[in-house]
C-alpha cells in the first residue's frame, strides 16, 4: 500500500481510505458481520484511513467502527465528524457549530469509538450562524487537550477554508470529488494546494454509478439515498448511465473495471488527494484497492476527459435544500 501525506502537519495515510457510512445507512440494509469483516480486510490490504461520522446511523456507525477496531486501534487513522445535528428527509439537515456543541460531540464520539483520541476530526458542515473562527477555536482546544490530533473541514468554500486555517491549521478538506463531481477543481482544490491542505474525496464512484453495476433506478429500495437524488432520476439517470457506458468502453480497453478506472483517474489528479470509496462488502473492497495498480497514461487520461469533461453529468448531487450546505 502506497502512502500519502494529508496536509503539512505530519499526517500520513494510505493512498486510499475506506468510507464506512454505507455500512449503517443510505444504501440499503445493513450487514454488521460483513461490514466488520470488510474493515478487517481493509486493514489486511494496508488501508489505514477509516472515515465515519457521528450522524451516520445516526450514532451507530461510530460504534460499529469501534467494535471492528477492538485490539487493532493503533493500525488505523480514525477520521470522524461533528456538525450535522440532525437530518430530515423533508427539511434537509440542521447544523450546529457552537463551541460547546463541539466539545459535547467529541466526547460522545470518543465513547462510541472506544478510543482516547480522534486522529482527524472534521467540521462536517459549516454553520452559517456561528463564525467559523469560533467553531475552530473550540476544535483547536480539543487538540491542546489531546482528544484530537488533526483537524479537517468538509464541504467548505475557499474563504471559509482560509478563515478556519488562520485559526488552526487545516490538515484535510473533505468534499465530493469524482468524474461525476468536478466542481472542486474550480476553486476549492486550488485553495487547498495554496495552503498545503490535503484533499479527501468522498463518493469517488459517484455514489456507485461509476462502478458500472447500476442499470435502473428500480433497483433502489425506499431506504436508499439515491432514490431521491436528482442524478438518479428520470432523464438525468438515463443520460448518466450512457456516460458510464462510454467510460466502461475506456475501462475495457485499459483492461480494468469501470470502478478501477474512476478511482485510478482520481488518484492521478495529485498526490495530495486520497479517495475514500465506501463499501460494506469485501469483494468490492478488493476491486477498489486494485485500482492502485492501474497506471493511466496521458492518452488514457485524455480519453477519459473526452468522455467525462466537467459538467457532463446530469442533475445536482443533492436536493435543493441540501445543496445550500455545499461549499459553504
Amino acid at each position: 500500500m502506497r502512502l500519502r501525506s494529508l496536509g503539512t502537519q505530519g499526517l500520513e495515510v494510505s493512498a486510499m481510505g475506506l468510507g464506512c457510512m454505507g455500512m449503517s445507512q443510505s444504501y440499503g440494509e445493513a450487514d454488521e458481520d460483513e461490514s466488520i469483516a470488510t474493515i478487517h480486510r481493509a486493514l489486511e490490504l494496508g488501508i489505514t484511513l477509516l472515515d465515519t461520522a457521528n450522524v451516520y446511523g445516526p450514532f451507530t456507525n461510530e460504534r460499529l467502527v469501534g467494535r471492528a477496531l477492538d485490539g487493532r486501534r493503533d493500525q488505523v487513522v480514525i477520521a470522524t465528524k461533528f456538525g450535522i445535528a440532525s437530518r430530515d428527509d423533508t427539511a434537509g439537515i440542521r447544523v450546529d457549530g457552537r463551541p460547546e456543541y463541539v466539545w459535547q460531540c467529541c466526547d460522545a464520539s470518543l465513547e462510541r469509538l472506544g478510543t482516547d483520541r480522534i486522529d482527524l476530526y472534521y467540521q462536517h458542515r459549516v454553520d452559517p450562524g456561528v463564525p467559523v473562527e469560533e467553531t475552530w477555536g473550540a476544535m483547536a482546544e480539543l487538540v491542546t487537550a489531546g482528544k484530537v490530533r488533526f483537524l479537517g473541514i468538509s464541504e467548505a468554500a475557499p474563504d471559509t477554508i482560509r478563515r478556519a486555517h488562520a485559526t488552526h491549521p487545516v490538515t484535510a478538506l473533505q468534499s465530493e470529488y469524482s468524474l461525476f463531481t468536478r466542481d472542486p477543481e474550480q476553486a476549492v482544490l486550488p485553495t487547498c494546494r495554496e495552503l498545503g491542505i490535503g484533499f479527501v474525496a468522498f463518493s469517488p464512484l459517484g455514489r456507485g454509478v461509476l462502478s458500472g453495476t447500476l442499470t435502473s433506478a428500480a433497483s433502489f429500495g425506499p431506504d436508499d439515498f439515491r432514490s431521491g437524488n436528482p442524478r438518479f432520476q428520470g432523464e438525468n439517470f438515463d443520460r448518466n448511465l450512457d456516460l458510464v457506458a462510454r467510460l466502461g468502453e475506456v475501462a475495457r480497453r485499459k483492461g480494468c473495471t469501470p470502478a478501477q478506472l474512476a478511482l485510478a483517474w482520481l488518484l492521478a489528479q495529485g498526490e495530495d488527494i486520497v479517495p475514500i470509496p465506501g463499501t460494506k462488502r469485501r469483494r468490492w473492497l478488493d476491486e477498489n484497492v486494485s485500482a492502485l495498480a492501474v497506471d493511466l497514461s496521458p492518452a488514457d487520461l485524455a480519453a477519459i476527459q473526452a468522455v467525462a469533461p466537467p459538467g457532463a453529468v446530469a442533475g445536482n448531487r443533492y436536493r435543493p435544500e441540501e445543496m445550500a450546505r455545499v461549499n459553504a
